[in-house]
């Protein structure tokens, strides 16, 4: 049986260490597995176009900025912290808090005068509908 060194022992706990220490000083550099806070699922249809969903728990709607510049989409805020009496001392502390910016690039350019946005229960979700020279046109064939 493979048994592993203790110095490859100390080097995982070493790297663990460092991992934890990174997150607790920059909670917002954490990074989801697609790359950033906070993390955005989209999906298109052909009846809403893009639609953009993303959490944003305990954050309030008006600290929140959206913007669409053709294909692209940008989300900014900022979450604000909780308010801990000034003589506790945290145990664990792993809530974001600070400012965050997403910016996203969409299949297609959108028309940014129907773009609705609506949060419900954390969860922020963006309609984004195609602009219509995107849409797909359909083209008659003409005998003779």
């Amino acid at each position: 049986m493979f048994r592993r060194s203790s110095n490859w022992r100390e080097l995982d706990q070493m790297r663990r260490d460092m991992d934890r220490l990174f997150a607790e000083s920059f909670p917002l550099a954490r990074r989801t597995r697609a790359g950033g806070f906070p993390a955005i699922n989209v999906w298109t249809n052909d009846s809403e176009g893009a639609v953009l969903t993303t959490e944003l728990p305990g954050i309030d709607p008006a600290n929140v900025e959206i913007s669409v510049t053709g294909d692209t989409l940008a989300i900014s805020g900022c979450c604000k912290p909780d308010e801990a009496p000034e003589s506790a001392q945290y145990h664990r502390r792993e809530r974001s808090r600070g400012d965050f910016n997403r910016t996203v690039q969409l299949p297609y350019t959108v028309n940014p005068d129907q773009v609705e946005a609506r949060v419900e229960k954390g969860i922020l979700t963006i309609v984004l509908p195609r602009a219509d020279a995107e849409k797909p046109r359909q083209i008659a064939v003409k005998a003779g």
